[in-house]
């Protein structure tokens, strides 16, 4: 368990210093994740021994949403500000996401075939 928590956080700590060195053009935790699925499809890190914290951490998911909860709150007078671009881009990142999505379940799909 402890492997499966040092490797996660290791990636991450991996992500956050690509981040810093591209100056935070994409952030260190989706560089993170990247690079940990690219090791976990490469087999550099065995899944099995990730299993136990990964499925710990999922099932615990609500929990890391309350800090979230916390910032919006905070930032309500923003939100009441700019309401109109962040209802456009929410709108326009929602559709981008199901299109890109819908692309890579099809791409998926054709490769079991």
């Amino acid at each position: 368990m402890l492997y499966g928590f040092f490797i996660i956080f290791l990636f991450y700590a991996i992500g956050n210093f690509c981040s810093w060195l591209i100056q935070g053009i994409v952030p260190g935790n989706v560089i993170g994740m990247v690079l940990l699925f690219i090791a976990l499809q490469l087999k550099w890190v065995d899944a099995l021994k990730l299993r136990t914290v990964a499925v710990g951490i999922t099932t615990h998911m609500s929990l890391f949403f309350v800090p979230v909860g916390v910032g919006l709150m905070i930032s309500m007078q923003y939100i009441g500000q700019y309401w109109a671009p962040i209802v456009v881009s929410v709108i326009i990142s929602t559709i981008l996401v199901l299109i890109s999505t819908a692309y890579v379940q099809q791409k998926m799909e054709s490769w079991n075939e």
